[in-house]
């Protein structure tokens, strides 16, 4: 069986850490498929998808990992055209914009510190849109 599911919510940009693991553990109980994989996908080239611990100090450390790999201020060959988010796209595509969680009993197979999160590096507040797809049975 596959089970498709929405997750719509606002971010503020600039590395916005959005922890969307209640949503997705509901998306996986709504299914009712007891095992299998649970995919969270993040459509754009602004944003992705990863697993951390949500903590603040964790949350800080990530970003200021993000701001000395590709700085905002850097010189990008995508802003060349107008735009001022190079840093964003290249960030993305770091993270990557999905994750895949086993299912596993009905449970996602998280470890105890371990949450789903967005993150949006766009320069500006934005409304994201998460797909969650479930296989299994």
């Amino acid at each position: 069986m596959v089970s498709s599911h929405g997750i719509s919510l606002s971010t503020r940009g600039d590395n916005d850490v959005c922890d969307i693991t209640d949503e997705v553990t509901g998306a996986a109980k709504q299914s009712g498929a007891r095992n299998g994989t649970v995919t969270v996908f993040v459509p754009g080239s602004t944003a992705g998808i990863t697993a951390i611990e949500n903590e603040p100090g964790m949350v800080r450390d990530l970003q200021e990992f993000l701001e000395r790999s590709a700085p905002a201020g850097a010189r990008y060959h995508h802003n060349h055209g107008g735009d001022s988010n190079g840093h964003a796209h290249v960030r993305a595509a770091f993270i990557g914009p999905s994750l895949t969680v086993p299912l596993i009993d009905g449970k996602l197979e998280l470890g105890t510190w371990q949450q789903i999160v967005l993150v949006d590096f766009d320069d500006r507040p934005r409304k994201r849109d998460v797909t969650v797809q479930i296989v299994g049975e």
